[in-house]
């Protein structure tokens, strides 16, 4: 699963937890150092351009993050055109840059008159990098939210970016049309997990529970070991007073990847567990 999940939606997962759960009130742990200058997407095509210069500057992305921004902006000034620009884009958000970058993206998108599906892979990856730095700015993630509507404006039937807009839509707390786009994604491919995972931490957070535990189920029938899966079932077993099956969801979780963020965020949950619930 990406670290769009792993690392934003599996904080989603986990805050607010509604009536009964005043144990996860406030845990809202941070996403991984490292996802913090990871590449929204990689630049798979479609691609807004083509050529030698371009592949060499996208290539320079995954070992010099750095030298591919100086790359691109010495490309750009010889007219380097929508590669160019495309490369420094991703370039200042892999180099810890997200928000610029993303308006870099933002303005190649609507001014490049390359066919719709490559501008709309760009606004994808404007979004996503909007996602990076959302948690801490709700404006960031209405520009997801934007850039992803407009992405689907081009590419409307891209699974993808019904779930990235969905992410958008839960950091605004705007859960039912969450639902409504993880929806919208499941009748493209109902085998998504994650999309089901994601849904079904939605349904919680409506207070809509049998929703949420046939949402994980369908998870966990495609693949018993998804430990994001795990963890949002032992929250609903939470919820619902099974302390022990909780537990065991996030052992189980916890064990099948200990160096991951959903590991990590397992980890607290036991931990909360064990501690018991918030005395006044």
């Amino acid at each position: 699963m990406s670290w769009r999940l792993t690392a934003f939606l599996a904080l989603l997962v986990l805050a607010g937890g509604g009536a009964g759960a005043v144990w996860l009130l406030g845990a809202s742990p941070e996403p991984p150092e490292e996802a913090a200058t990871e590449l929204p997407v990689p630049p798979f095509p479609p691609r807004i351009a083509e050529g030698s210069d371009y592949e060499t500057c996208l290539a320079t992305l995954a070992d010099d993050r750095t030298g591919a921004v100086a790359m691109a902006e010495t490309w750009l000034a010889d007219g380097g055109g929508d590669g160019a620009v495309h490369c420094r884009g991703l370039a200042l958000i892999a180099s810890g840059k997200p928000a610029i970058g993303a308006g870099v993206l933002e303005k190649l998108a609507q001014q490049s008159s390359a066919p719709a599906l490559a501008r709309a892979s760009v606004l994808s990856q404007a979004a996503q990098a909007w996602l990076m730095v959302a948690q801490d700015d709700r404006s960031a993630a209405d520009k997801a939210a934007a850039d992803a509507s407009q992405a689907l404006d081009l590419s409307p039937s891209d699974i993808e970016l019904f779930i990235t807009r969905a992410t958008a839509k839960s950091l605004l707390n705007q859960f039912a049309d969450a639902v409504d786009d993880l929806s919208q994604a499941l009748r493209l491919d109902a085998a998504r997990s994650d999309a089901l995972v994601l849904r079904a931490g939605m349904e919680r957070k409506l207070n809509r529970l049998d929703l949420a535990e046939a949402d994980v189920s369908r998870a966990l029938a495609l693949d018993p070991d998804d430990p994001d899966a795990l963890l949002e079932r032992g929250i609903l077993r939470q919820r619902m007073g099974d302390s022990a099956g909780a537990r065991a969801d996030w052992e189980h979780a916890r064990g099948l990847d200990p160096n991951s963020t959903t590991a990590d965020l397992a980890e607290q949950n036991l931990s909360l567990l064990e501690a018991g619930p918030e005395r006044p």
